[in-house]
């Protein structure tokens, strides 16, 4: 895997081309769920690895808006917020339960972990680190894609959207704004329509 803040951030056709290969690939609904997860919340692959079908539902199998990464998942020892509020993040998610519900059984226990392997058991972190990089050489992008490009790209697209640092840090589970300032390239969009808003 590429070092920590050096991984490859997608651009927009090049996710949609992922997407695209993962949507043919075996097993599509739950490694399109993978690839939300860490592209569209921002999720480490030890914190995606590590969810309960009870962190992403409620009491009536429902998706929930937010749930939390609790301390013993989280590199930071502390609790963060994530918010499911977007749609595509939503269905991905949706579609892959709603496919353990019809392979499984309608009775999906909360506890049992949100993403396993074909085999049953459930994922670790260097397991779905390995997926993921498998589905990025088979979409043809670089070898400095990792698992880590999911949180640069979800940190540089909440930037380029105008999140500042500090929110940014909050949805990052940073300790320090310090940490998410590390994720702001400088994008020469952004910086000519600042100035030209400035007068």
């Amino acid at each position: 895997m590429s070092k920590e803040g050096k991984a490859k951030v997608l651009t927009d056709a090049e996710f949609e081309r992922l997407m695209k290969i993962t949507a043919v690939e075996a097993h599509a609904a739950r490694n399109t769920a993978i690839l939300m997860c860490l592209f569209g919340l921002g999720l480490r692959v030890h914190e995606c690895s590590s969810l309960r079908l009870g962190d992403v539902t409620d009491s009536d199998g429902e998706i929930r808006q937010q749930f939390q990464i609790k301390i013993a998942n989280s590199k930071t020892n502390r609790n963060r917020e994530v918010f499911l509020s977007n749609p595509r993040v939503r269905r991905a998610i949706k579609s892959y339960i709603d496919h353990r519900r019809a392979t499984e059984g309608p009775d999906l226990h909360p506890n049992a972990f949100l993403f396993r392997s074909q085999k049953g058991s459930r994922f670790t972190g260097n397991t779905m680190q390995q997926l993921a990089k498998r589905l990025f050489i088979k979409s043809g992008l670089p070898d400095s894609t990792s698992s880590h490009s999911g949180r640069r790209t979800f940190a540089t697209r909440l930037i380029n959207n105008g999140v500042g640092l500090k929110n940014l840090s909050c949805l990052m589970g940073h300790a320090t704004v310090n940490q998410s300032a590390e994720y702001a390239d400088t994008n020469p969009l952004i910086l000519e329509r600042a100035v030209r808003k400035i007068l």
